[in-house]
């Protein structure tokens, strides 16, 4: 956690000192002994097992070792996102309770349950021996063949049927959903296993040794049909079950609850009026042999979390290792702390940096944000103020190039666009966004008179300058993918790079270090990997019931009264389905249900995207649910309502952005140069304007009223991208500043210094 240290005879030196760490949840449990030894080694294999094999590296040749009933390393992509999602649910409940650590209640108040969740093991033990004895038949080469692929009859009062049902799919929910009632229940330790959780973590190989084999027959064509081996089906319901509490557990209910809501419309749509209808209702057996394919949950957000994404954590965990992070926030302070209002813009160099990386608003907040909102407060941010600026910047991260996120690869997965692409494209947005919010703290700071820090309260940017070496690894990320390296090849290069570089500081990186990042890279990818998975499910009932046609059907009804109107539904309905939600799986989500419908308005299929992406990312800083808000407030102490609202404020200009680059595509990068720099160059001036205007600071004092609406006029003409309504934009501003400066309406004294609240 990030920490204010190094006191250096009379003076307090800002040092940043493990701002990029993880931060323990409250129900992470903390192994000791042999138990951390077994987790250890376990998240390990499980990210060095994907860096592997995603460099198409076989396993069985490296390892030695023969798997004779799985199929043959490099997996198969459906096999390998199975075995992703399985070892990420095997981790995911051993390391994460069911329930807080807060609570006073101890193991020997719930031993009763305990024993009971460890009698479920029995179950799952039947379904898995079952499983491995599928396996053995299909391997065997004693099944006919249908088209070149082995048969897998599994009808109603065939022996298989029966298996499937009494021995494989009855035992594996009754382990399932009993571990996870029982998980509610029982109380272990924060050192100890608990037995239910063990229980869910077999169920989640158990279901994997099922599928991988299934999967590799001719029954894998009846998957979304009601032909589906039941056996699958039982094998979905169990894993999405499963998801679903794993990512309650690591995410919150929020997801959760609005998967809940998608899978409920799934059975209940024959029921419903006008456009949610359909035509019959699904049965259980066909809708979950559908989510647990390439159409759901082993689809788009699965295939860029088990290559993308994980790779990039392991990147991360690498930098982590060599205090990159650290290095991040202390170049930032070094070059702009000394400004009026120092540690807010601080903030925003670097959570944008940060949060570029890590993938999470809300983490980014808790990583960077413990460092500088305190100080914020101390040279005079009321603490909503404070937390809003943290919030707005850390939220920002997510749409910085090269890797914004993880965004960039979900979309580039779902829109088939060259990540390379997208990546451009963003490059104007995110400056748009960030000199928004620089302009918006820097006129608060100028309001309330604030100084910036001393310089001998800060890193000495000669030093930092002397350290710039540790930016390599991204650069080389960066050059490797404009050079027309692959992602992942480019990744693996910098991950290698932030090894090598290490070497030049005192946090070099040995054997040990390389498996203890890997070790990180396992544990770190849980969340992501889960709430991708689940967001899987919500695609799935989407691709099923096409309600996300629907929605496109109503958003062309609306463009033919007006296209504007039809912008802004979509808006709405892509932070809605957003709030609460991490960003890879409110964009997924989003991109599902609204991104069909915008380009059949005929907007270009990046711009569409890219509208739908902004909105999903700026959920969570827009009230009434804002995650990166609420983290923010937690450090503050601030209400955490009006923190959200004060984020809202800081990052308003963003919210106008997507509509910028809809009617100027210059913006994206979509034009010549000359169009490019025209568009950047008015946009830029006209979030100044807007900034200013909603600040109420123009040219180095207060607006009044009129000057202000006058200057979101003028800003609003420059958005528009227009050559003629750049003009008048230019010729507003330049009366206002006639006004300001000349007539000087309202001209007040410097406000004094307020104190943090």
């Amino acid at each position: 956690m990030a920490e204010q240290a190094n006191t250096d005879h009379q003076t307090d030196q800002v040092i940043a000192d493990g701002v990029d760490e993880e931060p323990v949840e409250s129900n992470r449990r903390l192994f000791t002994g042999t138990s951390y030894l077994v987790i250890a080694a376990a998240a390990t294999i499980y990210a060095a097992f994907h860096m592997l094999a995603l460099n198409g590296v076989s396993i069985s040749e490296w390892t030695g070792i023969d798997l004779p009933f799985l199929p043959q390393f490099p997996l198969e992509t459906w096999n390998f996102r199975i075995v992703h999602i399985a070892g990420a649910l095997a981790l995911g409940f051993l390391l994460f309770s069911a329930h807080s650590f807060n609570t006073s209640k101890t193991h020997r108040e719930t031993r009763f349950v305990s024993i009971i969740a460890a009698i479920l093991a029995i179950p799952a033990l039947v379904a898995g021996v079952t499983a491995i004895g599928f396996g053995r038949t299909i391997a065997s080469g004693e099944l006919p063949e249908m088209g070149g692929l082995t048969t897998w009859a599994a009808f109603p009062g065939t022996p298989i049927y029966d298996q499937e049902v009494w021995w494989f799919g009855i035992p594996l929910l009754i382990a399932t959903f009993g571990a996870i009632i029982a998980g509610w229940v029982e109380r272990r330790e924060r050192e100890l296993f608990a037995a239910s959780d063990a229980v869910l973590a077999l169920c989640g190989i158990v279901v994997a040794l099922y599928l991988i084999p299934i999967y590799g027959t001719a029954a894998r064509n009846a998957v979304g049909t009601p032909f589906v081996p039941i056996g699958v089906a039982f094998a979905a319901t169990a894993g999405a079950a499963l998801i679903l509490e794993l990512t309650r557990r690591v995410a919150g209910l929020a997801l959760v609850v609005i998967t809940g809501i998608f899978l409920a419309y799934t059975f209940t749509a024959h029921l419903l009026p006008g456009i949610l209808a359909v035509q019959s209702a699904y049965s259980w057996q066909r809708f979950f042999g559908h989510v647990y394919s390439d159409a759901g949950i082993l689809g788009p957000t699965l295939a860029v979390s088990s290559t993308y994404i994980i790779l990039f954590i392991i990147f991360a965990a690498f930098l982590q290792a060599s205090k990159v992070g650290d290095y991040f926030v202390n170049f930032a302070f070094a070059a702009a702390g000394r400004a009026r209002g120092g540690p807010a813009k601080v903030a925003i160099f670097a959570s944008g940096l940060m949060g570029m990386i890590n993938g999470t608003s809300a983490g980014n907040v808790v990583a960077t944000g413990s460092l500088t909102i305190p100080l914020m407060k101390r040279v005079g941010y009321q603490k909503k103020t404070a937390g809003a600026v943290e919030a707005a910047a850390s939220t920002g991260g997510q749409i910085m190039p090269p890797i914004m996120g993880a965004g960039a690869f979900i979309m580039a997965e779902i829109t088939g666009i060259p990540y390379q692409d997208i990546a451009i494209a963003a490059i104007i947005p995110a400056i748009l966004y960030f000199v928004s919010v620089y302009f918006m703290v820097d006129f608060e700071a100028a309001k309330l008179g604030m100084r910036g820090m001393n310089e001998d309260e800060l890193p000495k940017f000669n030093q930092m300058v002397r350290q710039a070496y540790l930016f390599v690894p991204i650069i080389i990320l960066i050059y490797a993918l404009f050079l027309g390296y692959s992602v992942i090849r480019a990744g693996t290069l910098a991950t290698v790079a932030a090894a090598v570089v290490s070497w030049l500081t005192p946090n070099r990186m040995g054997i040990r270090s390389i498996l203890k990042a890997f070790e990180l890279a396992g544990i770190m990818s849980i969340q992501i990997i889960a709430v991708c998975a689940c967001a899987g499910i919500i695609v799935g009932v989407i691709s099923l019931t096409g309600v996300g046609a629907r929605f496109s059907s109503v958003l062309l009804d609306l463009a033919a009264t007006s296209q504007l109107l039809a912008l802004f539904f979509a808006m709405c309905i892509a932070i809605l389905l957003g709030m609460g939600m991490p960003t890879t799986a409110a964009y997924a989500v989003a991109a599902s249900v609204i991104a069909p419908g915008l380009v059949q308005l005929g907007i270009p299929l990046l711009t569409a995207h890219f509208f739908v992406f902004y909105f999903a990312v700026l959920s969570a800083i827009t009230p009434p649910v804002a995650l990166a808000s609420y983290a923010a407030s937690g450090i503050s102490g601030a209400n955490p309502m009006e923190t959200s609202v004060a984020s809202f404020k800081i990052g308003i200009a963003a919210f106008i952005v997507p509509f910028m680059f809809f009617y100027n595509s210059a913006l994206l990068m979509d034009g010549s140069w000359p169009e490019v720099v025209r568009a950047g160059v008015t946009a830029v001036a006209g979030v100044f304007l807007l900034s200013s205007g909603v600040q109420g600071w123009f040219m180095g004092g207060r607006s009044a009223w009129f000057v202000r609406a006058g200057l979101i006029l003028a800003a609003l003409f420059m958005i528009d991208g227009g050559g003629l309504t750049d003009l008048i934009g230019l010729g507003i501003a330049a009366a206002l500043v006639f006004v300001q400066r000349v007539i000087r309406p309202n001209l007040d004294a410097a406000i004094p210094v307020r104190g943090a609240d």
